[in-house]
């Protein structure tokens, strides 16, 4: 009886969630399951690795994107109609023909993005890069409305907006990568013709040794870890909101909305300096694998502030925890008494 009790609950849920972004989503993970069969059983390869690991990456990416979006749209309250349409243009003019197109070139065997080789390569590419436009503007728009909705958990009124900026910013690094490489720009000005325009290695050419799974360069700087740290913001904000929600259950320091909130600006800065740090060391041409000393002070300097922040707020609120209780108690006698 309990557990048809938990699947009518979770029906009545996810009822309300945006439909199409839901089954983009469970497309998505239908999709990685197929690329990931075709890992298994098709050995081609194309810069060394598999043709199916990158459609089998955006999938999983794609999909993370499209419930973190129908979950949020479904805790608002206004404009509802306004953005379940500008969710639904996002699967349709983002999603659908981005994941398309670079289906249908790792069955071709072909690369996908900066591709130039041909006619077909050069517009599939087109289409991508229209799409992926189309999806920042999207997402900026509902992020607009999703800010301005009222909410009674603070903590999450912060991480929402928080965790949609850092992923803008975090999808914006991709354009980064369609600018011409220093050589690549060189032989454009000489007039000639180039088979590949935009790499996402800095300092050596795409396809060098990789890290097993991402692919990330392990011998030159790689802006797709920036690009993939920032954009999953989406989801590790809220997540630490509703974390922090979780924990004050056990946790009476934690039991104040305004030091959740306080905790959750700071789980957000950090996370933006964490991105801004990656996307620093790619662009010097050093391999996420491979930090030089100065790559490694930045990074001890960004965990000494965050924590040094954490320590600072979780101190005031352990002060005030007594104090709260001691109002909560003579609120609930004084309430009892009447």
């Amino acid at each position: 009886m309990g557990a048809l009790l938990q699947r009518r609950e979770l029906r009545k849920v996810t009822s309300s969630w945006h439909g199409p972004l839901t089954y983009c989503a469970a497309a998505m993970a239908v999709l990685a399951l197929v690329c990931g069969l075709g890992l298994v059983v098709d050995g081609r390869t194309l810069m060394g690795q598999g043709v199916w690991l990158k459609p089998f990456k955006f999938a999983v990416s794609f999909g993370m994107y499209a419930i973190t979006l129908a979950w949020m749209i479904a805790q608002a309250g206004r404009w509802r109609r306004t953005l379940w349409w500008l969710g639904t243009v996002a699967v349709a003019g983002f999603v659908t023909p981005e994941i398309a197109a670079i289906t249908f070139q790792a069955a071709r065997g072909v690369p996908s993005h900066f591709n130039f080789s041909t006619g077909l390569d050069t517009t599939v590419f087109m289409v991508m890069g229209g799409a992926a436009y189309l999806g920042w503007l999207m997402t900026f728009a509902m992020g607009i409305f999703l800010v301005a909705q009222r909410r009674v958990d603070r903590a999450m009124a912060w991480a929402i907006p928080l965790g949609l900026v850092i992923s803008l910013a975090g999808m914006s690094v991709g354009y980064l990568m369609t600018s011409p490489t220093p050589d690549q720009a060189e032989g454009l000005a000489r007039g000639l013709s180039l088979t590949t325009i935009g790499a996402h290695s800095v300092g050596a050419p795409d396809g060098g040794a990789g890290m097993a799974v991402t692919g990330w360069e392990t011998d030159s700087g790689d802006l797709r870890v920036a690009h993939f740290v920032g954009l999953h913001a989406l989801q590790v904000i809220p997540l630490v909101a509703i974390g922090l929600r979780l924990l004050a259950r056990r946790f009476p320091v934690l039991s104040g909305a305004a030091t959740r909130t306080a905790l959750v600006i700071v789980a957000a800065f950090g996370y933006a300096g964490l991105t801004g740090l990656v996307l620093w060391q790619a662009q010097r041409g050093q391999a996420l694998t491979h930090p030089d000393a100065l790559t490694l002070q930045a990074a001890l300097g960004l965990c000494g502030l965050v924590s040094a922040c954490v320590v600072l707020i979780l101190a005031v609120s352990a002060r005030r925890t007594p104090t709260r209780r001691v109002s909560e108690l003579r609120t609930a006698r004084a309430f009892a008494e009447r």
